[in-house]
């Protein structure tokens, strides 16, 4: 082991930090939510429809005990990314600066690979490939939603009944991007349900009552272009999924859903390095990948607005 691995240490504290970082305007993990594994590679479950057949349970009297015929999964390929940034950090700043550098060094480390995890999962959420005829639309002239003739409630209504046609169960969450929001919560059909309450602003959690969904996220991250510019994250799509609450603050991949972010089991972690004797590094590293696992289970509604 050379001497710059000796001197790589895990900061428990930073490492924390890095764990339980949020952005208010990311949503992966709201479609994505996390599940552990062991392994940087492998095989897991795909989404199947055995939870929601009737089986016969009654038993007789010493009779056999009625036994389930598992269906055979077909089970999909997984392979880890690591992703991994550093800040490096002269001494010279760390002792002039007025703030904890470490901390801060933490945060831009771990606000870019969280960045880049919500634009992994909004290429996949957003990509009309990942989904059977059945569960997407594209909205065309007339129809999209910042046009006056255009059914905002209508179009969300059949796809939610898509949706549970395929699964017996109804999307629970729907993200819906910056822009697409600001067109929905304008809309005449929106402003007339609720124009006789009490509310004079359509909020997102209005917007949830009135969708009926146990959960609205608006996706607000936006990242530069090749070009310069800020461009919005997810696009002007709406995704609808079916996607299970954790279970004792945990999340198993065997759990039907419509997709998971599988992240290698104690991960992130951040460690510290001196580098020339004069230069310290604060490094983040997580190993995860986020996979739809239950296509049936979402729905894709393209090219909201005009």
């Amino acid at each position: 082991m050379g001497t710059l691995d000796k001197q790589r240490i895990v900061d428990p504290v930073l490492t924390n930090l890095a764990r339980g970082y949020s952005n208010d305007g990311f949503v992966a993990n709201m479609l994505f939510p996390l599940a552990t594994v062991n392994k940087e590679g492998g095989k897991i479950p795909q989404f199947t429809k055995e939870a929601f057949k009737i089986y016969n349970t009654e038993r007789a009297i010493r009779a056999d005990s009625n036994r389930i015929n598992p269906s055979v999964n077909d089970s999909i390929d997984f392979v880890l990314a690591e992703h991994d940034l550093e800040y490096p950090m002269d001494y010279r700043e760390i002792n002039e600066s007025a703030l904890p550098l470490k901390m801060h060094a933490t945060n831009v480390v771990t606000e870019a690979i969280a960045l880049r995890k919500e634009k992994l999962a909004a290429d996949l959420a957003i990509n009309t490939a990942n989904y059977a005829a059945t569960n997407k639309i594209a909205l065309g002239a007339g129809d999209h939603f910042d046009e006056a003739t255009s059914d905002p409630i209508g179009v969300i209504d059949a796809a939610r009944s898509a949706v549970r046609s395929q699964i017996a169960k109804n999307p629970n969450v729907i993200v819906i991007p910056n822009s697409v929001f600001t067109a929905l919560k304008n809309h005449a059909a929106i402003t007339d349900k609720v124009k006789y309450t009490q509310h004079a602003v359509i909020t997102a959690q209005l917007l949830k009552q009135l969708l009926q969904f146990d959960a609205l996220y608006v996706a607000s991250g936006v990242y530069e272009n090749a070009a310069g510019n800020l461009v919005d994250i997810w696009g002007e799509s709406i995704v609808m999924a079916y996607v299970p609450e954790a279970k004792n603050g945990n999340r198993s991949f065997y759990e039907p859903s419509y997709g998971y972010t599988l992240q290698m089991k104690n991960f992130p972690i951040v460690d510290t390095y001196d580098e020339k004797g004069k230069v310290k590094v604060v490094r983040n590293t997580d190993l995860f990948v986020p996979k739809i696992v239950g296509a049936d289970a979402g729905y894709l509604i393209s090219d909201c607005l005009l």
